[in-house]
């Protein structure tokens, strides 16, 4: 009996041992996670704990704000090189892709600048945005400064089209000059041969007969100069007029008679009578004007030149909700465009043939002003060709309203006096 009790004693002595220890390992483990807590809180840990990261530079008071205004792109570099701040532009650019700066060049300006405080400006080409980021590169203007003690800002602006546009105006610039030095060098040399002449009234009506023409494509080359300078801004005219379609075309074939009699050419004119456009009249003229002397000047003799109108709804053709449109087409039967130069034959001064321009005294100006006449007035220009074979330019434009259809109208027939006989049919 005593072995029993004596049994009993000792496991309660145990069982009580068990259970403080239990007690002591669950207080100090409470404690632990709450000092671990407080720690996670922002308190400094001891031993093995991992510290929180650093939080990331903010920017000065202000400047998100400017930032957001500013036309050119802007980014914000912390002292790692990370983009702390970056406009939509920079990454529409490509300047910027996941979450660092894709130009070297840039990068390296903000390391200097962050190194020696100093601001600094240059001039970079840099690809173009896109998965082949192929073409040519854009040209832009990098300022780099310091923001504060820690960050730096880099603003960037796209020059590609200032500089495209100073390029066309160096290129025109050059082309007018070596132009007009041709004609008047000509009338230089051939003054010098009259005058050493004298004696000989042959040579002196040979030579008059070509500073004459060497005169007359002076003063074309000025005044296609002058009416390009007109419309080369394609700004939307700001009073415009009802101008008869019908007298258009009967002044440009009127200028291009002689031309084409010449040639033996005949021009035909076809379609709607009594259409009109609502625009300037000059600048229309010599728009269809140039559009059949170029056809008249790239036909071979006995051939044909047809002018046709026609109206058609502007949805069909430029994607308007409304209104309608006048379609004037000049077709040739002459040498055609190949298709390299069908991109380019709207620029200035381009000639597809320059021997046959220069023979027949054309400037390379003609086209370029038909595509900013239409412009001007809101509409558009196109070319079809196929080499051997002859070339058809459309002009679409909005249609005008016949001033006397405002007053009561005595009957519906056209203005024009005489009907335009329809163009034969086109092989």
């Amino acid at each position: 009996m005593d072995v029993n009790v004596a049994a009993a004693a000792a496991c309660a002595i145990a069982g009580l041992g068990v259970g403080l220890t239990a007690a002591i390992a669950f207080r100090w483990s409470e404690r632990e996670q709450s000092r671990g807590s407080r720690s996670g809180n922002g308190r400094r840990s001891t031993g093995s704990a991992v510290p929180s990261p650093l939080p990331e530079p903010a920017l000065p008071p202000g400047v998100d704000t400017v930032l957001s205004v500013l036309r050119s792109c802007a980014i914000v570099l912390g002292d790692g090189d990370e983009v702390v701040k970056a406009s939509s532009a920079a990454y529409s650019m490509g300047l910027v892709r996941g979450g660092a700066v894709a130009v070297e060049p840039m990068l390296a300006l903000a390391r200097a600048t962050r190194r020696d405080g100093e601001i600094r400006q240059v001039e970079l080409d840099v690809p173009r945005p896109g998965v082949a980021r192929t073409g040519e590169p854009l040209a832009v203007s990098v300022r780099v400064a310091p923001l504060g003690s820690r960050l730096v800002l880099v603003l960037v602006e796209d020059l590609t089209e200032r500089k495209r546009i100073e390029a066309v105006r160096r290129d025109f610039v050059a082309n007018v000059s070596h132009e007009l030095k041709t004609p008047v060098g000509a009338l230089s040399l051939l003054s010098e041969a009259v005058a050493d002449a004298s004696d000989d009234p042959e040579a002196v009506q040979r030579f008059a007969g070509r500073m004459q023409i060497e005169a007359t494509r002076l003063a074309s080359l000025v005044q296609e100069i002058i009416d390009l300078s007109r419309v080369q801004d394609d700004q939307l005219l700001m009073d415009p007029e009802p101008v008869p379609v019908d007298e258009l075309i009967a002044e440009a074939m009127d200028r291009c008679r002689q031309q084409a009699s010449a040639k033996q050419i005949h021009i035909a004119a076809g379609g709607i009578a009594g259409l009109y456009l609502h625009g300037n009249r000059g600048q229309l003229a010599a728009a269809l004007g140039n559009l059949v002397e170029n056809a008249v000047n790239y036909s071979p003799p006995r051939t044909r030149v047809a002018i046709a109108t026609r109206r058609i709804a502007s949805a069909a053709a430029i994607g308007e909700a409304d209104g309608e449109l006048i379609e004037i087409s000049v077709t040739d039967q002459g040498i055609g465009i190949s298709e390299k130069d069908r991109e380019r034959i709207f620029e200035r001064f381009y000639r597809v043939d320059p021997a046959r321009s220069r023979a027949t005294g054309g400037t390379g100006l003609g086209l370029s002003i038909v595509k900013h006449v239409a412009a001007s007035h809101g509409g558009t220009v196109s070319v079809w060709s196929v080499e051997g074979q002859g070339s058809t330019f459309t002009v679409r434009l909005p249609a005008g309203q016949n001033p006397a259809s405002a007053a009561p109208a005595q009957d519906d027939r056209p203005t024009t006096a005489t009907p335009i006989p329809a163009p034969e049919a086109r092989s």
